[in-house]
C-alpha cells in the first residue's frame, strides 16, 4: 500500500504517477515492468518513487486494490437496482466490466493482469469469501441479497454461491483476453453459464 508521502500528494501529482504506472503495466506484465520507465513517464526522480511506494509490486497491487474498490461499489449499486437479485447483478456487473475494458490502455492493463494472474492478484481484485468476510467486507452485500431468489438455506451456502460466481466470472474474463472475444460473445457465454447455474445441472 502507498506510503503517507504519496497519500499527502496533490491530486494532480498522484494522477500523473498512476497514469505512468498504468501505461507501463499495460505495456508489459508486472514481472517485466520497469520502475525506470514509470518515473521517466511521470517526470519524477527515482528516489521520489521510493518515498511513495516500497517497490513496483506495491504500486501494482495498489492499482488493483483501487479497481477492486470501484468494482465493489458498482456491484452494490447494481444489486440495489436489481432489488437483491444476485444472479442478475453478476450479469450486469460483468457487462459493465466488458464495456469499461474497451479503452486500449484499460484492456491491455487487464489483459496483462488476467493472463498472468496469481493468488495475490486474484485475491486483491476479489478478496476471499469466508464466514468472517460475510460479517465485515461483505456485510452490505449480504444484507441486500434477496435470499428468496436463491435456493439456499444458510449463510454457509451463500458463501459457496459467491465463490462459484467469482470463479465463473474470473474464468470468463480470462477467456475475454485469451481469445480476444467481443462484448457480445463474452456476454453470451457468461449468461449461458449463469443461466445453467440458475436452472441447476442435474435432472431429478
Amino acid at each position: 500500500m502507498p506510503k503517507q508521502t504519496f497519500i499527502k500528494l496533490p491530486i494532480d501529482k498522484k494522477e500523473t504517477l498512476i497514469h505512468a504506472a498504468k501505461k507501463e503495466f499495460s505495456r508489459v506484465p508486472l514481472f517485466e515492468a520497469s520502475i525506470a520507465n514509470i518515473v521517466k513517464e511521470a517526470g519524477i526522480p527515482r528516489g521520489s518513487f521510493y518515498q511513495y511506494f516500497e517497490d513496483k509490486e506495491d504500486l501494482y497491487y495498489f492499482l488493483l486494490d483501487e479497481y477492486s474498490q470501484r468494482l465493489r461499489r458498482r456491484f452494490i449499486s447494481i444489486l440495489k437496482k436489481q432489488n437483491g437479485d444476485l444472479m442478475e447483478t453478476f450479469i450486469e456487473s460483468f457487462e459493465m466490466m466488458l464495456i469499461n475494458l474497451q479503452s486500449i490502455e484499460s484492456r491491455q492493463f487487464f489483459r496483462n493482469a488476467f493472463l498472468n494472474m496469481n493468488y495475490k492478484s486474484e485475491n486483491t481484485l476479489t478478496p476471499e469469501v469466508n464466514q468472517e468476510q460475510l460479517k465485515t467486507r461483505l456485510a452490505e452485500v449480504v444484507a441486500l441479497v434477496d435470499h428468496d431468489k436463491l435456493n439456499i438455506t444458510n449463510e454457509m451456502e451463500l458463501i459457496h454461491v459467491l465463490k462459484i460466481m467469482k470463479a465463473v466470472t474470473f474464468q470468463n474474463l480470462i477467456q475475454v483476453f485469451a481469445k480476444d472475444l467481443s462484448i457480445d460473445d463474452s456476454l453470451r457465454n457468461y449468461k449461458l453459464e449463469v443461466n445453467l447455474l440458475k436452472k441447476g445441472l442435474s435432472k431429478e
